[in-house]
């Protein structure tokens, strides 16, 4: 099975561990989620499966996505999310992927949605130094000049604008627990999003360095 589940970001807590150490901990309600459909190169071009959290009623479903699941004979789910996978004729639609394919130790990646912070300026969305400090300046968290003797902007240009609320992956998390029966991973350290958000959490498989380095 997949190591791959998606989850609703609980919060954040904190254990302790063998050596009695404080360790802080995000807890997810992972899963169990359902497969819904298997992509495969001959038929869509790339390998993946897709898999679906949380249940909703049919009537809340639009007509694709009703005709989707009828001819998957699946009840609908509120959250799709696809996958990557080598060999797609290892799985099946309809199996189900539970927090238990995960195990304490274990390395992930978790993917979501980061924290919106509204409207900001550019010392907070982009960590400019600002102007001065003094009573003097009357600019003190101002951008400054944003373009030349030319009446436009250049594209790229760092400015103020809409902060947070983008897809947001960390790497390099440890599984320090997992609950089997109530389908509960925590993993040490913090994970993108605010409670109650989809994550998704995947087998993180660092690549070994050569001799060279590579």
């Amino acid at each position: 099975m997949i190591k791959a589940i998606i989850g609703k970001k609980i919060g954040m807590t904190s254990i302790y561990d063998e050596q009695g150490n404080v360790v802080p901990v995000t807890a997810v309600k992972a899963g169990p989620c359902t497969i819904t459909q298997v992509k495969s190169d001959k038929t869509d071009g790339y390998n993946a499966i897709q898999i679906g959290f949380g249940d909703i009623k049919l009537s809340r479903v639009n007509k694709p996505y009703e005709q989707h699941f009828k001819k998957k004979k699946l009840e609908p789910k509120k959250h799709l999310l696809e996958v990557r996978v080598d060999e797609p004729k290892n799985f099946k639609v309809g199996d189900v992927i539970k927090a238990s394919v995960f195990e304490k130790g274990d390395i992930v990646k978790v993917t979501g949605k980061s924290k919106g912070k509204g409207f900001t300026g550019g010392m907070k969305r982009h960590g400019f130094s600002g102007q001065g400090a003094s009573h003097g300046s009357q600019y003190h968290r101002a951008i400054g000049s944003t373009g030349q003797r030319i009446s436009r902007v250049f594209k790229g240009k760092k400015m103020p604008g809409r902060h947070g609320y983008e897809k947001v992956t960390t790497l390099g998390l440890e599984v320090v627990e997992v609950d089997s029966e109530s389908n509960i991973i925590l993993i040490k350290g913090s994970v993108p999003g605010s409670k109650g958000r989809m994550v998704l959490i995947q087998d993180h498989r660092r690549r070994e360095k050569g001799l060279n380095g590579a």
